[in-house]
């Protein structure tokens, strides 16, 4: 067995416009103190880059700029087997995102290889011909997937900022180890993909602005199975900025409902998944995460000490 601790390596606080950002850096502070920071670095793969070349150790946690870690975080070790090749593999842990419940690794804090990172080419920097690479890191990273949740994700910190992450991943969910499918294709997604998709969908209303999550999400779909928009734009935040200054003066807060109810009936005629035209309201979004269980991200359980 090797032992991983969190405690020797470099962690860093990864955020770019995040609206609450500030607030959970200085929680952060309170817990590692010695935490270093990367802040308002365009583009995914150079941000993590900017992270790698601060990073002093040959590794280094990230945490994201909507994210607040546990403190018992910092107290774990996990043993690992000795044939674990390490080097090349980032540790990902479940984040709890608070507007649906769900744990997963959206959001949640990683390990990452120094010197991989500095090497890999992805978003931005992706290959061309390189269709995996072009809107996340998992199809071309090696991920040690821990069910073990530290953090929770605080992304509804405004409307735009909800909006936002209901958006990406309404997009990212509906493809394909990042590629675009048809829409039979689409279907035979894995199964944990699609239902947290269901979820990002369906419930949120007990927070505020979830409901500007849920019509993100639903959106978010509709524009890559049922339009000809380019879905690899989703990794731009900035576009997706530009995208906001149009949604909302055309939704607003008043004709929110009736536009995810709309965007709702669209989904379900063209795609016929198994969603209600209107979501979950408060009480029904509350007792949802008051019950749901995620499922498990491993088939074998690591030791993990706390």
């Amino acid at each position: 067995m090797s032992k991983f601790k969190p405690l020797d390596y470099d962690i860093i606080y990864l955020s770019y416009d995040e609206p609450n950002a500030e607030q959970n850096y200085a929680d952060l502070c309170t817990k590692v103190p010695w935490a270093k920071r990367v802040h308002g670095v365009k583009g995914s793969d150079s941000a993590h880059k900017a992270c790698a070349e601060l990073s002093e150790t040959d590794r280094f946690i990230t945490i994201d700029g909507d994210n607040r870690i546990r403190p018992n975080f910092l107290d774990q070790e996990i043993n690992f087997e000795e044939h674990t090749d390490l080097q090349s593999c980032v540790i990902s842990w479940a984040g709890k995102n608070i507007v649906n419940g769900l744990m997963y690794g959206n959001g949640g804090i990683k390990c990452w290889p120094k010197d991989f990172v500095l090497k890999m080419r992805t978003h931005e920097n992706a290959d061309p011909k390189n269709a995996h690479a072009q809107v996340d890191f998992c199809w071309d990273v090696q991920y040690i997937q821990q069910n073990s949740c530290f953090s929770d994700v605080y992304n509804n910190a405004t409307a735009q900022q909800a909006w936002r992450a209901g958006f990406r991943e309404g997009v990212k969910m509906a493809l394909d180890r990042g590629v675009k499918v048809t829409v039979e294709e689409f279907h035979k997604n894995h199964w944990k993909n699609l239902h947290r998709l269901y979820i990002w969908l369906m419930v949120g209303a007990d927070v505020e602005y979830g409901k500007w999550a849920i019509y993100g999400a639903r959106e978010g779909l509709y524009k890559t199975m049922c339009t000809d928009w380019d879905y690899i734009n989703v990794r731009d935040f900035e576009y997706l900025n530009s995208m906001w200054e149009e949604v909302e003066p055309k939704v607003s807060t008043e004709g929110l409902q009736d536009s995810i109810e709309e965007l709702g009936s669209k989904l379900i005629s063209k795609l016929d998944i198994p969603i209600a035209i209107t979501p979950l309201g408060s009480k029904q979004s509350k007792f949802f995460k008051e019950v749901y269980q995620n499922p498990t991200r491993l088939d074998e359980i690591i030791d993990i000490e706390e």
